[in-house]
């Protein structure tokens, strides 16, 4: 039985296995909602938007308005796969994309993001299909 996606011990723990994840590098993942497309096709990114402390959510909300930085991310090409908000940090969010359109998303980020958040990026794959290759030959 799932819990509700939406309720508050749902989000802990998503956030929490999150955190988990991210803490190792060589098995990352982001939570596949679809299989993963033919390796070299796309690419997953991990995006920290840091909040910046020194400033209110109101006045980050403002700098995302004036930036229009809603309006240009993601750009086109480019899906979100999961997008969390970590209490205490900030937002984490896991796009795919083409590796083509890489300077898209960087471009993005500068021209909307910067200003309201401190940014980090961890390139990923998507480890649940061989997990689970891996789990029915050990069966």
């Amino acid at each position: 039985m799932n819990p509700s996606p939406s309720s508050p011990v749902s989000r802990a723990v998503v956030t929490a296995l999150t955190c988990l994840v991210l803490a190792l590098p060589s098995h990352a993942q982001a939570p596949a909602s679809k299989p993963a497309a033919p390796a070299g096709d796309t690419l997953l990114l991990t995006i920290f938007l840091r909040h910046d402390q020194g400033k209110t959510v109101d006045e980050i909300n403002a700098h995302l308005d004036r930036t229009g930085f809603r309006k240009s991310f993601p750009p086109e090409g480019v899906e979100v796969v999961s997008w969390y908000i970590m209490m205490g940090v900030g937002q984490v969010v896991t796009l795919r994309l083409p590796p083509d359109n890489l300077r898209a998303v960087n471009l993005a980020i500068e021209k909307g993001a910067w200003g309201g958040f401190r940014t980090e990026f961890y390139p990923t794959y998507d480890f649940r299909p061989i997990w689970e290759e891996l789990r029915a030959k050990s069966r």
